[in-house]
């Protein structure tokens, strides 16, 4: 039985220029699965464009209504959704988003199929597509291009100028002006690997926890802290990181270990709203607070870091937290500023790598279940409405839909 899949264009604005599979990826995707046909809605905003796709001989029109599974990246405007179909997208719903309740309530409306990329995951409970990799990479490099410019020693071109990756790293050797500065990563996942790629390739030197707290060094150098480095039970148990995940109430922040010695920040690490902050405003008003220069790429706004307090955009990248009066104030205004990257949606800055490491995931670890019979429920777990409904994994999203406050 054949089986199509249209790749919608985006349509929420500012345009995502991002594509579930490129035009590589289609061919490669047709020749695994014999019954598989790939349909490409044109776009205008697409980092691939629509005669990259026809090169490889794949089908480009403006009408993708007869595809059994429409598949983009970010939320759908309400009005294109077309009824009784599946979509696969990042619906960003299963938080309860107040943005996202319209979108929701159309999808039960038009009795459509909704999968959700943030959902698939395997058996260990791990997600198996996903940008990660390239939030922290990006980030990271914004984390240095804010450095740098904060202290006028070199101006990186924006990730966003650059045409892809290798083009971004012609830039990198611009770094070697950086000072003796420690710089501090938090995370272990794949969006800290993705910015230790970054201080790796630029030559920054790795340390340990130790050295990076107790040493001092005549180079730039940095450290990967894990929950462990800066988390502890209130009660004095010892560490035990699956009742960290459990009972992150229980746990206090002691990251003011490393405020007196970090100079750059890069927050990459995955934050639960019971665990600690990994500070406190009034700790920017210590004397020995280092810290001027923070890259949070996981961007939780009034999350682990209490200095952002808003999220920043591609265009518009950096704000000052000005430590006295906890005002926030133009990027790079005064040196005593803490001066933050917070921008929300940074794979976007490389969409066409960000797209071929995503579609190289879907490939290997989707389309597989998403076209056999899926018998270990990876479809069935990220499946969030069908037939008007949602499902009973989701049903604690029935109130979100119910209110009307805000749709």
């Amino acid at each position: 039985m054949s089986f199509t899949i249209g790749l919608i264009r985006e349509g929420k604005t500012p345009p995502d220029k991002r594509v579930p599979l490129t035009p590589k990826k289609c061919v490669e995707a047709q020749a695994s699965f014999p019954n598989l046909r790939i349909v490409v809605q044109s776009s205008l905003v697409r980092s691939y464009s629509d005669q990259e796709y026809r090169d490889l001989g794949l089908e480009v029109r403006d009408d993708v209504s007869d595809c059994d599974v429409l598949m983009g990246v970010k939320e759908v405007p309400r009005e294109q959704l077309i009824p009784n179909k599946t979509y696969c997208i990042f619906s960003h719903t299963v938080k309860k988003q107040p943005a996202n309740r319209g979108l929701l309530r159309e999808v039960l409306k038009k009795n459509i199929t909704l999968i959700d990329y943030e959902l698939l995951t395997n058996a260990r409970g791990e997600r198996i597509v996903a940008f990660g990799r390239y939030a922290g990479i990006v980030g990271a490099y914004n984390g240095l291009l804010t450095y740098g410019r904060k202290h006028e020693l070199f101006a990186l071109k924006p990730a966003h100028e650059c045409l892809d990756m290798d083009d971004m790293q012609e830039e990198f050797f611009k770094v070697k002006k950086l000072p003796p500065i420690k710089i501090a990563v938090t995370g272990s996942g794949r969006v800290a690997q993705g910015a230790l790629e970054v201080l790796d390739r630029m030559g920054i030197r790795r340390v340990s926890v130790y050295d990076y707290l107790y040493l001092d060094f005549e180079e730039p150098v940095y450290t990967q802290l894990r929950s462990s480095d800066y988390n502890r039970r209130r009660d004095g148990r010892v560490w035990d990181t699956v009742d960290f995940h459990n009972n992150p109430q229980e746990y206090e922040s002691t990251f003011g270990l490393f405020l007196p010695v970090t100079d750059l920040l890069i927050a990459c690490a995955y934050w639960h709203p019971a665990a600690p902050r990994l500070f406190e405003e009034a700790d920017t008003r210590r004397p020995d607070f280092r810290i001027n220069t923070i890259a949070d790429v996981t961007c939780d706004v009034d999350g682990s870091l209490p200095t952002t307090k808003r999220s920043t955009t591609i265009a518009a990248p950096a704000f000052d937290y000005h430590p006295p009066t906890g005002a926030l104030e133009p990027p790079y205004s005064r040196p005593e500023n803490i001066t933050v990257m917070a921008v929300d949606n940074l794979p976007c800055e490389l969409p066409r790598n960000a797209s071929r490491d995503f579609g190289r995931q879907l490939l290997d670890n989707v389309l597989p279940h998403l076209l056999g019979a899926d018998p270990e429920g990876v479809i069935a777990r990220a499946t969030i409405a069908r037939n008007g409904e949602l499902l009973p994994r989701y049903q604690y999203l029935a109130d979100y839909v119910a209110e009307t406050v805000g749709a």
